[in-house]
Formats: structure tokens, C-alpha cells, sequence
């Protein structure tokens, strides 16, 4: 039997969530998903490139499996905060493996063609819109408020072991039963998962507990799109959160991007320099997920305060003199961003009330995929005006800037109180950037 959330001792380990049975269960499943999930991308561009011959079209079909996160978030956000949370992530686990069992019998009889290949990724795009939030929300429903920071620094290491298991099993799959073998494993996960939720329980004293069924929203509040995103807009610290990390997205997070021009041009270094830069990136984001997942009680402030010390990094590492001091300061870098990325994560999945979380979560998928779409674009013409390292320390100094500078707004005009409708109803002001959990 489960100890009760109020008797076990409060604790820092990045680990603490696993305490709880349910959170075991759903890791375990998390990373069973994410190894098919990579299994499935490892082979994906070689079968449209196997396909096509284009590396064009490799792009297009990326691009249109993302494009329904921009257009169809929103709705899917709103299904998840009327839909009950259990059954909403099996059905769409569910789906999705059925869409991956469809490749998988069309690339085995030879059928797959791009418009084919083109429309299940249009489908597994629209699906996810609903299984990504519902998903993430789940995994917080397992556990206590103070343990959600661990649930998401956990959840950033499944992932990433997910993708070391995943990308090597498809090598091993492809070579003994072939691409459609990759698929099949996929389809397989997404069912591993779907029959894992009903036997979730979450732990005595965690924030799903009272909403394990249809999400229970206050007496009068609706359950329209207009609804999370009014919410999402007059929530100043939410609105500062996506501040913060749009400037981070756009300058200061496709070091994919502008470290490889910095390692290959100015440094001189070839691909396997930036290879090891690459792994060394990834190492650091595996130890900024150990130490976020100890966080207790994150807040705006100290996603801003992160993502201004990465920015401050940026800067000294566009202005590396050589590889050594370059790969120096990758590490401290990818665990600043890593951390942030937890505390951000934490501050938004438990800000709003539960009965809203889905369609937030919504708002911020549509705003995060304006900015994937849009940062690249935007840093390659910085780049080409002001050169790898012009675009580094440039980048550096507006995220850190404009963060100072919100910092030093906010210290002068104090905190605004918001209005939040209560689960029974009542209307409570809260601080609009104050502490998250």
C-alpha cells in the first residue's frame, strides 16, 4: 500500500516521484513509447528520401505532421480538459498505434506512396494534438504538487533514454525484418501504454485525485477554446513565461544551427568536432534534467533568471577562441537550459486550474510551433548579417537583456493580483508572478 503524501518526508531527490506506484508504472510505459516513437523517426526520412528522392520532400513531410500543433492545439486542449483524463490517453494511444500498424502493413505489401505517407502523418499530427497535453498532465495527476518538478525531470530522462534505446533497436530491426518491423514496434508501444492507464492510481494527495473523472470545472465556467486563452492572456506571468521562452527558442536554443557554423567556419573544426560538441550538449541536458527534478517550487523568476545566465554563456561561447574553451562552456549551457526547461514546464502544468490545463497547454503548443517555425528563418538571416559569432553574442545579450529589464518592471510595479475562478466557485486573486506550486 501506498504512504500517504503527508507522511512521507519532503525531499529534494530528482527521483522523489518515483516513490509513488503509478509514476514507476507510467515512466516505465513512457519509455517503452519513447523507444518505438524513435524507432519509427530513426527509419521515417529514410523511407520518404527510399520513396521520393528528395530531401525536400523529407522536410515537407515533417513539417506537415507538425502543422495541426499550429492549427488544431487549441481544440485539442479544450478535449482535454472535458474529456476524462485515463480514458483520453488510451483512446488516442490507441489511434496512434493504429495509424503506425497502417504503415507498417503498407510499407510490408510495397503500397506507401508520399500523398499515403503524407496523409498518416497528417493524422498522427491531429491525434497527438490531444494525446501530447493529456499525456503530460497525466503523469503530473500521479503525483503531488511538490513532486511535479521530479514527474517532469523524470520524464526528460525517459526521453532521452527512449531515443538512445529506440534509435539503435531500429538499426537492429531494419537489418533483420525491415522498415515496416520499425513501424510495428511503434504501433506495439502505443498499445504497451494504452493498456498500462487503467491501472494507474495516483498517490494520496496528488492534484489529479479530485479531478480523475471529467474534468470537474466551477459552477457557470464553460468549457470554450475562448475560455484558455483569455485565461492564458490575462495571466501575466504565463504571458511572461512564453516571453522568456520565445526569445530562448528564437536566439539562444538552435545551437544545431549556429554552434555547427561556429565549430566549422571560425574554429575550424570539422563534422566530428561538432560531434562531439553535440554529445557533450546532450550530456549536459541529462544532468540539467537530474538537477531540475529537485526542484520543489519553481517559479517565472527562476525560469528567467536560468534562461538569462544561458544567455550570458551564449555570449562568452560566441566569443570562444578555440574548441577547448568552446566545448568548456557547452556544458554549463545545455544544464542551465535543461533546468529551465523543467522549471518552465513545472510552472505551466500546475498554474492554471486543473480544469483549464488542458486548453493552456493548447495555447502553448500553438505558440511554441510559431516559434519552431519561425526561429530558424529568423537567427539564418542574423547569421548572415552578423556571422555565427555576431548572432551568439547578439542573441546572448537581447534574451539577457530583455529578461533584466523584465525583472527590474516587475520589481518597481509589484505583483498584480488576477482573478482565478475556484473549484467551488468562488473567484481568489493571485499573484501574477509569484511562487508556481
Amino acid at each position: 500500500m501506498s504512504t500517504p503524501a503527508h507522511a512521507l518526508p519532503a525531499s529534494r531527490s530528482p527521483w522523489r516521484s518515483l516513490r509513488h506506484r503509478g509514476m514507476r508504472w507510467w515512466s516505465a510505459a513512457n519509455f517503452v513509447s519513447n523507444a518505438g516513437t524513435w524507432m519509427q523517426l530513426t527509419v521515417q526520412n529514410l523511407l520518404v528520401l527510399h520513396i521520393t528522392g528528395s530531401a525536400a520532400a523529407t522536410g515537407l513531410s515533417m513539417s506537415v505532421q507538425a502543422a495541426p500543433a499550429l492549427l488544431v492545439s487549441l481544440l485539442g486542449g479544450a478535449a482535454v480538459d472535458r474529456w476524462p483524463r485515463k480514458l483520453t490517453v488510451a483512446v488516442s494511444q490507441a489511434l496512434l498505434g493504429a495509424v503506425a500498424f497502417t504503415t507498417a502493413l503498407l510499407v510490408a505489401l510495397d503500397r506507401i506512396d508520399m500523398t499515403t505517407l503524407l496523409v498518416l502523418a497528417a493524422v498522427t499530427g491531429v491525434i497527438a494534438t490531444v494525446d501530447g497535453p493529456a499525456c503530460a498532465l497525466l503523469g503530473n495527476d500521479l503525483v503531488p504538487v511538490p513532486d511535479v518538478p521530479s514527474a517532469i525531470g523524470v520524464g526528460a530522462l525517459v526521453h532521452s533514454a527512449g531515443r538512445l534505446a529506440g534509435t539503435a533497436l531500429a538499426a537492429v530491426a531494419v537489418g533483420f525484418l525491415g522498415t515496416a518491423s520499425a513501424y510495428a514496434a511503434n504501433g506495439l508501444s502505443f498499445l504497451f501504454v494504452a493498456s498500462v492507464v487503467p491501472f494507474l492510481r495516483p498517490a494520496p494527495g496528488a492534484a489529479g485525485e479530485a479531478a480523475a473523472g471529467p474534468r470537474a470545472a466551477p459552477e457557470g465556467a464553460g468549457m470554450s477554446v475562448r475560455e484558455g486563452v483569455a485565461f492564458f492572456v490575462r495571466r501575466p506571468r504565463l504571458v511572461a513565461l512564453a516571453g522568456i521562452t520565445g526569445l530562448s527558442s528564437v536566439f539562444g536554443r538552435n545551437y544545431g544551427l549556429t554552434l555547427a557554423v561556429l565549430v566549422t567556419g571560425p574554429l575550424a573544426g570539422g563534422a566530428g568536432a561538432f560531434g562531439t560538441v553535440s554529445t557533450v550538449l546532450a550530456a549536459g541536458g541529462i544532468i540539467g534534467a537530474v538537477l531540475g527534478a529537485r526542484l520543489r517550487s519553481p517559479s517565472v523568476r527562476t525560469v528567467g533568471l536560468l534562461a538569462a545566465a544561458g544567455g550570458l554563456l551564449q555570449v562568452v561561447a560566441g566569443l570562444s577562441p578555440s574548441l577547448v574553451v568552446l566545448l568548456v562552456l557547452v556544458l554549463p549551457m545545455a544544464v542551465v537550459e535543461s533546468v529551465s526547461d523543467t522549471a518552465g514546464t513545472a510552472v505551466l502544468q500546475t498554474d492554471p486550474p486543473p480544469h483549464l490545463r488542458g486548453r493552456v497547454l493548447g495555447v502553448w503548443s500553438s505558440v511554441g510551433t510559431v516559434w519552431s517555425l519561425g526561429g530558424p528563418p529568423l537567427l539564418g538571416l542574423l547569421m548572415e548579417w552578423a556571422g555565427a559569432r555576431g548572432a551568439l553574442v547578439a542573441g546572448g545579450l537581447l534574451i539577457a537583456g530583455s529578461i533584466g529589464a523584465g525583472l527590474l518592471a516587475r520589481r518597481r510595479g509589484g505583483p498584480v493580483p488576477v482573478p482565478v475562478v475556484a473549484r467551488d466557485g468562488e473567484v481568489t486573486g493571485r499573484e501574477a508572478l509569484g511562487t508556481a506550486a
